[in-house]
């Protein structure tokens, strides 16, 4: 099934908030994860694992680089959910 815009975001500031501690209602669209948000790269890895159980997607590893902001992980995962 495929999840909303809004269901997507929801679900990534709760993964955020569960591997980083930080507050769901930081975690906004155009929050950069590494300069606004604090994610170090092995968080990033746990973050992403977690959003392809969630979503049920894939994100290859060469795909990760690519998302610098929430909302690039949100359109990527809206893209994913398509194919």
């Amino acid at each position: 099934m495929a999840h909303s815009e809004q269901e997507i975001l929801a679900g990534l500031a709760e993964i955020v908030n569960e591997e980083t501690g930080l507050p769901a209602d930081s975690v906004l669209p155009e929050k950069s994860f590494t300069d606004d948000l604090d994610i170090d790269s092995l968080s990033m890895m746990t973050i992403v694992t977690l959003a392809e159980e969630k979503f049920e997607v894939r994100i290859p590893d060469e795909e990760v680089a690519n998302l610098a902001t929430v909302q690039d992980a949100v359109s990527f995962i809206q893209g994913a959910q398509q194919a």
